[in-house]
């Protein structure tokens, strides 16, 4: 289906482009959102008649987002989720979760415009995108532990995704004791060297 571009879309066009587009996603999404009209001659004369209306509304919708993406581009979120010890959670954190959590530091965002691929099912800092205008973009960093404490230690720099780190700490630990260690073998070939000089000098 052909359709008229009523804003910039990313990786379709900018506003007035004729694009064409499959069928289902004109339908269910550019026509209902009010992003496009069908493009036949009556629309393209209404969007000439409303383009300066339009690129006006657009201007002013990208100056508020600029400014709310000075306040939100960079900053990090906590998401406590419950997870197993190899640190694979055993739900998932989705575009609702990161849009509450954006909510409840103040910033009104829909959970369309967190652009998230597959939802995040492991601990660790995960960089999420948000949309706030066509234009404007946003990086947040999401912190996905299993408590305030592990968030903490993980913005700190701490992998606690592995739980085998530990163990391999204490495995070299315990390698390093051993060399200090003489060899049982070693010590019983020594004494008995020191007893046959002990005799010789006697």
């Amino acid at each position: 289906m052909q359709v008229i571009l009523l804003e910039r879309i990313a990786k379709l066009g900018q506003m007035g482009d004729t694009v064409n587009v499959k069928d289902g996603y004109a339908r269910n999404y550019l026509l209902p959102t009010g992003k496009a009209l069908r493009a036949n001659e009556a629309n393209k004369a209404k969007f000439e008649t409303q383009r300066v209306e339009l690129e006006a509304r657009n201007l002013e919708r990208k100056k508020e987002a600029d400014s709310v993406n000075e306040k939100l581009n960079g900053t990090s979120y906590v998401v406590v989720r419950s997870a197993g010890e190899t640190g694979q959670l055993y739900g998932s954190v989705s575009t609702r979760d990161i849009a509450t959590a954006l909510d409840e530091a103040g910033f009104k965002v829909a959970r369309s415009q967190v652009s998230l691929q597959n939802p995040i099912k492991t601990i660790g800092l995960h960089t999420v995108e948000v949309v706030l205008h066509p234009e404007v973009t946003a990086t947040v960093t999401v912190n996905v532990a299993r408590s305030e404490d592990e968030a903490e230690r993980q913005a700190a720099g701490e992998d606690l995704s592995n739980p085998n780190a530990a163990f391999e700490a204490d495995e070299a630990d315990d390698l390093d004791l051993d060399e200090i260690f003489d060899n049982p073998e070693d010590a019983e070939a020594a004494e008995d060297d020191g007893e046959a000089s002990q005799e010789e000098q006697a």
